[in-house]
């Protein structure tokens, strides 16, 4: 089943006849092996590791599929979809590098839903662009083209990356933080009641949901001496806690991952303040798969200890599969959750 955003630029298909078409920040669909059926060739790249997971197991001679913030070549396309993102402040980083891939006079496809903010890419579109034509309206979304007028300027992460000193019970840390990755220049309320309360840990330490490497370096800024592993499914939040550990002469392993599933072996503690916060039935499902990931990969004595809101369902999950619930902070807003395997 294709998004409401990938049926609309089917609806075009015109546009990517006997064309090298590259998909940006695209949809958890097979648009990609449908626009085969068009197009000359199609490479795709994913900001999110689940997208990249929906397509990458199709890859064939035409098709090509990639994971990351940036493409690991400096191919250009006849066509570049780009898949208006749900932070805002990504686009403009997402149209350079969309710029950065078109052939000269090579056309730009922007899709998005209506409520995502797409109506503001006109204004958005920088100079090297012409100005966008709305080509498209249906299914709560719409679709804009535009093409490449001059050559676009040369990604640098250094441009598009805020850096701030942020105070935890740990001490203080600079943290790097790549647009779209999500962050309030100060420490949220779940995060600091997880750091207040942190077991003394040692070994091997996953750091579930990484983001932008706060906990990550506020573990290691305790014990330098812990073997850090951090995952996460959005690359620019990988790329942020990656230069977040630069910046403060730290190391740890970062990669993505889906749940724990590319996480390998047992681990002596994981923490988390883990990014589940709706409370849709699908986050209350990949809630429920962490947990029980989590004990499975716990050696015995583990420490399993994360930061949630209290509103959330987790006491008979982490009852059903811990067995017992201990709840070892609280506030108004946030409960930590911790316990020992047995």
């Amino acid at each position: 089943m294709l998004s409401n955003p990938s049926q609309v630029v089917l609806r075009n298909i015109e546009l990517f006849e006997s064309k090298n078409v590259l998909l940006i920040n695209h949809e958890c669909d097979l648009l990609a092996t449908t626009l085969l059926e068009h197009a000359s060739s199609v490479t795709t790249l994913a900001l999110d590791y689940n997208h990249y997971q929906r397509v990458q197991g199709h890859e064939n001679a035409r098709l090509q599929c990639h994971f990351g913030h940036q493409l690991p070549s400096t191919q250009t396309f006849d066509v570049i979809v780009l898949f208006y993102p749900k932070s805002k402040s990504l686009a403009p980083y997402l149209l350079n590098l969309a710029g950065r891939h078109l052939l000269p006079g090579g056309e730009l496809v922007i899709v998005g839903e209506k409520k995502g903010g797409i109506r503001s890419i006109t204004k958005q579109l920088p100079d090297y662009f012409d100005a966008g034509i709305k080509r498209d309206n249906a299914r709560h979304c719409m679709l804009y083209t535009s093409s490449l007028q001059s050559e676009a300027p040369e990604i640098r992460l250094s441009d598009w990356v805020k850096d701030y000193v942020l105070t935890t019970p740990q001490g203080e840390l600079t943290i790097c933080n790549l647009v779209g990755v999500f962050s309030e220049k100060r420490l949220d309320e779940g995060t600091e009641l997880l750091l207040e309360h942190l077991p003394k840990l040692e070994g091997r330490v996953l750091d579930f949901g990484c983001g932008a490497g706060v906990i990550t370096a506020a573990l290691l800024k305790a014990n330098p001496t812990l073997a850090l592993e951090c995952v996460d499914i959005n690359a620019m939040a990988l790329a942020s806690c990656e230069l977040t550990l630069a910046a403060n002469g730290m190391q740890a392993k970062v990669y993505a991952s889906d749940g724990l599933t590319q996480t390998n072996g047992m681990f002596d503690a994981i923490i988390s303040n883990p990014p589940f916060h709706d409370g849709l039935d699908s986050t209350t499902e990949i809630a429920t798969r962490f947990v029980q990931q989590s004990e499975a990969q716990l050696k015995s004595g583990g420490i399993w200890q994360i930061v949630a809101n209290r509103h959330l369902p987790y006491s008979d999950t982490i009852a059903q599969f811990f067995k017992t619930v201990n709840v070892t902070a609280e506030n108004n807003k946030y409960k930590i959750y911790a316990n020992r395997k047995a």
